[in-house]
């Protein structure tokens, strides 16, 4: 899956939430997209964050900025 794909998805999740107090939405998109991405899809969209995540919404920002630092936690404490 490509990453313009990936971003559409995850900005398409971050509408859906965007009407939740910010906290709460934030914690809603980071749980739909662990819960329910493929894991090559959240490798995917993962990469495209480091390189910058252009054309991702701010709460779909926010929310994989605090999944990938919780994945990156989980890995160090493995």
């Amino acid at each position: 899956m490509n990453n313009d794909r990936l971003v559409s998805m995850a900005n398409q999740i971050a509408d859906f939430f965007q009407s939740y107090p910010e906290a709460e939405a934030v914690e809603g998109v980071a749980t739909h997209i662990r819960k329910f991405w493929d894991p090559r899809m959240r490798q995917g969209i993962f990469e495209h964050l480091a390189a910058g995540g252009a054309g991702l919404k701010p709460l779909a920002l926010a929310a994989l900025k605090q999944l990938a630092a919780q994945q990156s936690n989980l890995q160090k404490s493995a």
